[in-house]
């Protein structure tokens, strides 16, 4: 059974939070660690995941497709067949029982297939209907 840990932070003035140190702790969270952040403007939510492994090779990848029971499984599962890492996802409806999106942070450094080759393996699916993967920059402080 996983724990839920919480913590109330301030913004400062130039956008920047600190995790609480509890939080950082128990998620093996350290300095000079990558972390994926994947927003959501809707729900007004960030979801802040920990990368582990220091040669990850991180992308975005945003999958539309049917919206009907298994999609999301398929997609899931064929992620875990080319052997790419979920760090982070956020999926919603579109139009209810017809289309849905979502939108994954993955580590492909694992996998034996290129962005191009996730990228045509995704489409192959009967439920997706496009497929779009954007290469993350490394970060410039």
């Amino acid at each position: 059974m996983s724990t839920r840990l919480t913590g109330l932070v301030k913004v400062d003035s130039k956008g920047r939070i600190t995790i609480p140190q509890t939080i950082r702790e128990s998620l093996g969270i350290e300095a000079g660690m990558l972390v994926a952040m994947l927003a959501d403007t809707e729900k007004k939510e960030i979801i802040v995941s920990p990368i582990m492994a220091e040669n990850a090779k991180v992308v975005q990848i945003e999958v539309t497709m049917q919206d009907r029971p298994g999609a999301l499984a398929k997609v899931t599962s064929k992620l875990s067949d080319l052997k790419v890492d979920i760090i982070a996802n956020r999926c919603t409806s579109i139009t209810r029982r017809e289309e849905g999106e979502c939108t994954f942070i993955v580590d492909i450094s694992q996998s034996s297939t290129d962005v191009e080759g996730i990228r045509k393996a995704l489409e192959s699916l009967d439920v997706v209907t496009q497929v779009m993967i954007r290469q993350f920059e490394p970060p410039v402080f």
